[in-house]
């Protein structure tokens, strides 16, 4: 195996953090992978890797390496495609991870249009609403809703969405409909949506001219998901807040309500998320393109 790719099979191990998984990940055997790390630290003059019984962690030296073979490889994959793009046609399979709601509400029912456009990219489309880490699970993007948390990650925002606060027209009529913030303190309950991935629970927000106020309430039950959400919502178990353009139908038939119109939630940013690299699989940058393009007509 030639030093080039001796660097991937270093870097492949350190991002899934085990022997195996990368020998699956490349498609080869185990042992060629443990001969070809022997090798690489023989050339080098320095143990690059730790195995414990859990993991396998670059040790100090190669964690330096590591962000050597990074950039290196990035470098020479940027060369290769400049020369390659001008005469490919986009193709191959993106897996993509896609927030529910999003997906079948914005981004399935466009898809068509897509497929037309770039008949040679296949989608591998899961949806969820937890963290999702793109190295371990080999995904390449992610479309999530949301402030992002830091990471090495690259988020580029595509839309920011209006919210609204609703509740089940039943909801409104055992509880009544209340006028002012301060009469939410009054009888009222909130459905609690809990981060998938810290588990905190998020009051009701409201924005009263430029600033935000929190509205904390008592609530019978907390979801993570948003479906679930909404399904708490619409059984009139509580106050919750969403992205108009997910329950805008909802309101159109009169099952939610829309409360408090004159202090709304603030705008919800939606982004789409993928690993840092110097130069994007030209499959990949299309498909963030067209995201764009299908998030401007959401609001």
């Amino acid at each position: 195996m030639d030093r080039l790719e001796a660097m991937r099979v270093f870097t492949r191990i350190v991002e899934l953090g085990s022997f195996t998984r990368a020998a699956d990940d490349l498609s080869l055997p185990r042992a060629t992978l443990t001969h070809t790390i022997k090798r690489l630290e023989e050339r080098v003059g320095a143990h690059l890797l730790q195995r414990t019984t859990r993991r396998v962690r670059p040790t100090r030296d190669g964690e330096v390496y590591y962000n050597h073979c990074v950039r290196l490889l990035a470098d020479l994959d940027a060369v290769e495609a400049d020369f390659r793009e001008a005469a490919v046609v986009p193709k191959g399979r993106l897996r993509i991870d896609l927030a529910s709601s999003l997906a079948r509400k914005v981004v399935i029912p466009a898809l068509p249009a897509f497929f037309a456009r770039y008949p040679q990219i296949e989608l591998d489309i899961g949806t969820s609403d937890r963290f999702i880490d793109l190295v371990q699970e080999g995904v390449d993007c992610v479309l999530r809703g949301g402030d992002l948390p830091d990471s090495m990650m690259v988020g580029r925002r595509v839309a920011t969405l209006s919210q609204v606060t609703v509740a089940s027209a039943a909801y409104v009529k055992r509880h009544g409909l209340p006028q002012t913030l301060a009469e939410l303190k009054d009888g009222h309950l909130a459905v609690n949506w809990t981060s998938p991935t810290t588990r905190r629970a998020s009051p009701l927000e409201f924005m009263v001219g430029k600033r935000l106020r929190e509205v904390p309430l008592p609530a019978p039950v907390a979801v993570s998901g948003t479906e679930a959400y909404l399904a708490c919502c619409e059984a009139g178990l509580g106050i919750a807040q969403f992205p108009r353009y997910r329950v805008e139908e909802e309101l159109a038939r009169g099952t939610l309500v829309e409360l408090l119109p004159a202090t709304p939630p603030p705008p919800f940013p939606i982004s789409v998320v993928y690993q840092s690299q110097r130069q994007l699989p030209l499959r990949l940058r299309v498909f963030i393109d067209w995201i764009v393009d299908v998030m401007e007509d959401v609001h």
